[in-house]
């Protein structure tokens, strides 16, 4: 299943697999102090989803535009930011496609949020798609991502993520997440299988069930960072969580800072 694919299936079900006003009361500190240390105005975020971190950046008065490759999340993001009332230009685009869009230069600070890196597979789609963020951020902008912290994940053959629950009156939902590994490192680096059990049911009804899956690479940090100096990024800053802690063998995620060369 392409990432394209297993993301319509999951659109209709994102927002209830994510408790977005847990997750940006979290977030928020780290972007506002980011944006603020760096004179932040206009803000694009890549892959977004159905779009909250861009509403948030647009409801904190930023200025802001937002990409993701599938049209359903697409849809759902526009959706999501006319009813919080605030502005956010929306658009259908993958990686690699930025700068067919914008122009040199037009972002002082770009996101790219959720694990959605790994969805690249190759050395040169990474390296492609970071240097396309790199031409319409402006010499000396900042690229955020948050990706899992892949060494950990690796190390400790980590397979299986806590069930999210989602209940609605008498509905409810669970969403189980899952990897399978597909053995040793390849040509095309780690290989592995993200799975995705989707499970709903109405009162005391009985449970239906869907399943959707598709391909990531499992980027190391020092991968990521390597990829990030070919691209235009020769200065990186990495934590472990959003509270700016080191990064560690037991950290959940990988945050990297990357700054844009100014010449």
């Amino acid at each position: 299943m392409s990432a394209r694919s297993f993301y319509e299936a999951l659109s209709a079900n994102y927002d209830r697999f994510v408790d977005w006003k847990a997750r940006l009361r979290f977030e928020w500190p780290f972007f506002e102090r980011v944006f603020r240390e760096r004179d932040v105005r206009t803000v694009l975020d890549v892959a977004c989803g159905t779009g909250h971190h861009a509403i948030a950046f647009g409801r904190a008065g930023y200025i802001v535009s937002a990409v993701d490759v599938e049209e359903a999340m697409v849809r759902r993001a526009r959706a999501n930011a006319q009813a919080a009332g605030v502005t956010v230009d929306v658009r259908l685009a993958g990686f690699g496609g930025l700068s067919v869009l914008f122009a040199p230069g037009s972002f002082d600070a770009m996101t790219c949020l959720g694990n959605s890196l790994p969805h690249l597979l190759t050395e040169e789609t990474l390296t492609n798609a970071l240097r396309d963020m790199a031409t319409v951020l402006k010499p000396g902008g900042t690229l955020i991502i948050q990706n899992r912290n892949w060494d950990r994940v690796l190390a400790q053959r980590e397979r299986f993520m806590p069930p999210e629950v989602h209940r609605l009156g008498e509905e409810e939902w669970i969403f189980w997440r899952f990897y399978d590994f597909s053995g040793p490192k390849d040509r095309l680096g780690q290989p592995l299988r993200f799975n995705m059990v989707r499970l709903h049911r109405q009162g005391e009804g009985p449970w239906s069930a869907e399943v959707s899956h598709t391909r990531l690479r499992a980027w190391t940090g020092a991968e990521l960072l390597d990829a990030l100096k070919k691209s235009g990024f020769p200065l990186s800053e990495t934590y472990g969580s959003y509270q700016r802690e080191p990064v560690s063998p037991d950290s959940p995620d990988l945050i990297v800072l990357a700054t844009r060369h100014v010449s």
